[in-house]
């Protein structure tokens, strides 16, 4: 896993968004993870590594999170920034964006593959969307916001990670090692000692004001390519309603549910894995 980063441009000027390369760099067959809200590229290094002997594997953290800088002008945080952050992404993987890509997103990183799969000329050939759908509950995005930007303080780094499995307990049964791993690499520690998530609390910009159910139903209808939709049997964000809709329009994916899982599954284990291995060999 090399470690890399690429400059976009903001309406501030220029940022530095990291991203996370795994397999060959030569290799003209290109997947692009993208993580949700307050997570970070770290989140794909299972599935990374067990597609990165056939896949060369780009995993960015979106600006504002993990590595990557903050932005000077809080209210950019939101897709359109981040839409075009990963076309001056993909046109560095790709060759000036020549080539096409395969996109797998989590929740907003689902979000952005949607609307980016929707524009006309796109380079994404395959698409895989993560618990996220065309039409997000109004009363999903008013539980993010409980938390989403309060950026608490913790005494000790296993104070932190307890609070990461709390708040993230919907990911599903992790192991230890899943928890820390995640912990690990959302964590970051101030000069007095204390603990916090590595994110900047003004990505809740998008949270302030009167939430709203967000409906992309037109972008999700103009989505032409392959498309896998994964959801946790039990997730607030991809209603069962929403994903059943999902399947009979647009690009009336395949559905795979994981039973026992909320928002989101985290592509961590075995089963979850290799249902994207298999869609993405498909190609």
């Amino acid at each position: 896993m090399r470690s890399c980063s690429v400059r976009c441009l903001g309406s501030r000027g220029f940022h530095r968004m990291t991203y996370y390369d795994w397999g060959d760099p030569a290799n003209p067959r290109v997947v692009v993870c993208v993580h949700g809200l307050t997570r970070n590229g770290r989140d794909f290094d299972f599935l990374a590594q067990a597609l990165g002997a056939d896949f060369r594997v780009i995993c960015p953290d979106i600006v504002g999170r993990g590595s990557s800088d903050w932005l000077e002008a809080k209210g950019d945080y939101g897709y359109v920034q981040y839409a075009a952050d990963m076309t001056a992404l993909i046109a560095r993987v790709t060759d000036s964006g020549e080539r096409q890509v395969s996109w797998v997103g989590t929740s907003m990183g689902g979000l952005l593959g949607i609307v980016l799969a929707a524009t006309p000329r796109n380079p994404i050939a395959r698409l895989v969307v993560n618990d996220a759908g065309m039409l997000v509950p109004r009363a999903a995005l008013e539980r993010l916001a409980l938390y989403v930007g309060k950026e608490p303080r913790f005494p000790d780094y296993d104070a932190l990670e307890a609070h990461v499995r709390r708040v993230s307990a919907p990911f599903g049964p992790l192991t230890d090692e899943q928890w820390r791993h995640l912990t690990v690499h959302s964590a970051r520690e101030h000069p007095d000692g204390t603990w916090t998530l590595r994110y900047d609390p003004a990505i809740a910009h998008a949270f302030s004001g009167d939430l709203a159910d967000i409906d992309l139903s037109r972008y999700w209808n103009a989505v032409a390519c392959p498309t896998l939709l994964l959801r946790g049997a039990a997730s607030d964000i991809l209603l069962p309603e929403t994903a059943a809709a999902m399947t009979r329009c647009g690009p009336r994916p395949q559905l795979v549910e994981f039973p026992g899982i909320g928002h989101a599954p985290m592509l961590m284990c075995g089963e979850q894995v290799e249902v994207v291995r298999e869609f993405l060999h498909a190609a």
